[in-house]
């Protein structure tokens, strides 16, 4: 009986092990998957980058049918990659966590290809086109549009920090994205707007040779942003040991947004029957209100706004209802930096 019982102990024992193995994805070598990583490594193309199908986001929780992964398969030579929306950014950013998390080597190839792709798509200038290869059009311009430019510096800030589980990363790359950094933060520079010899903020883009401020989409002119602007200025405030170049381009870029803050009014969304959707998007008196205009008017910052005539007016009002309901036109983003972030970085590096 004794033997019986050591013998079913023993079965037992190795079942539960083989369980945990089986669980663990360690049978027959096999190396653990995580499924959102899984369909990143089939919409990642052969030069690193990722694309952003009909300028949308890829749902990368949804499943993928075989036809789908047919066609993704033989697409992977297409030149269509892009940092905007945060493509390659977010999926690189997604694969070092899924790496760490499941140890499997291809999401790190996958992730430091992807690094190698930003190192690659930087311009002379020293910034970041919207697209890359793809050079037609507004896809060629330094794009602070959405962000894109400073979510590849902060990918390449975490790899040449090692934080953000960045310290996985190829070692050899770190010098790269140093340099790409300098060079980045020198371009961000060199960009910001002077009104009167006085430095104020930045355009959405700037066109790559000039580096002057430049249209991208129709409703999209040449102006100073209220939105990117803010994403500009946080990153550079968390450089460490600033400049003192860098240090006056975030002090006139604060003086700048708080000057052009918009009082007493609010955007509201109203319910209209008689507009294409059954909504409009109206400007109303609010006392006490505070908000900002996505694009300000290069010489007089007065807020302006465009339809997809391409027409620049001054009141929401004045251009279609589509654009009306379907752009972000007035926004809070200066809000939490001029209240807190910036006035904690003047303590900080005060006298120093």
């Amino acid at each position: 009986m004794k033997q019986q019982g050591r013998f079913a102990w023993l079965v037992i024992s190795l079942w539960v092990l083989s369980l945990a193995s089986a669980l663990a994805g360690t049978n027959a070598g096999e190396a653990v998957k995580d499924s959102v990583a899984e369909r990143m490594l089939l919409y990642q193309r052969d030069n690193g980058g990722w694309p952003q199908p009909g300028g949308n986001a890829i749902n990368y929780k949804l499943p993928i049918a075989a036809a789908l992964k047919t066609r993704l398969v033989a697409e992977k030579g297409k030149l269509d990659t892009t940092i905007d929306d945060q493509a390659t950014t977010n999926e690189i950013k997604y694969l070092v966590k899924a790496y760490q998390e499941t140890g499997n080597e291809a999401y790190r190839e996958a992730a430091e290809r992807g690094i190698r792709y930003l190192l690659a798509a930087q311009n002379a200038a020293g910034g970041w086109p919207q697209s890359y290869p793809d050079s037609s059009s507004y896809h060629k311009h330094i794009t602070y549009n959405d962000h894109a430019m400073t979510d590849v510096l902060w990918v390449l800030t975490y790899l040449a920090e090692g934080s953000n589980g960045f310290s996985v990363v190829d070692k050899t790359l770190l010098p790269r994205a140093q340099r790409a950094i300098q060079r980045g933060v020198d371009c961000i520079l060199k960009t910001q707007v002077r009104q009167n010899g006085k430095l104020t903020a930045w355009c959405a883009q700037h066109d790559s040779h000039t580096l002057k401020p430049a249209n991208a989409r129709k409703f999209e002119l040449a102006s100073l942003s209220g939105n990117e602007s803010v994403s500009i200025l946080n990153y550079l405030m968390h450089l460490p040991n600033p400049s003192p170049e860098i240090k006056r381009a975030i002090e006139a870029g604060a003086a700048w947004l708080e000057s052009v803050k918009l009082t007493g009014i609010a955007i509201k969304t109203v319910e209209d029957a008689n507009q294409p959707k059954g909504k409009d998007r109206v400007v109303v008196a609010s006392s006490g209100a505070v908000t900002w205009a996505r694009f300000y008017e290069l010489d007089t910052d007065k807020p302006i706004f465009c339809g997809r005539d391409g027409i620049k007016r001054y009141a929401l009002a004045e251009i279609e209802n589509e654009r009306r309901v379907g752009y972000a036109w007035y926004g809070n983003w200066p809000a939490q930096f001029l209240m807190n972030d910036y006035p904690a970085w003047v303590v900080k590096w005060k006298d120093k």
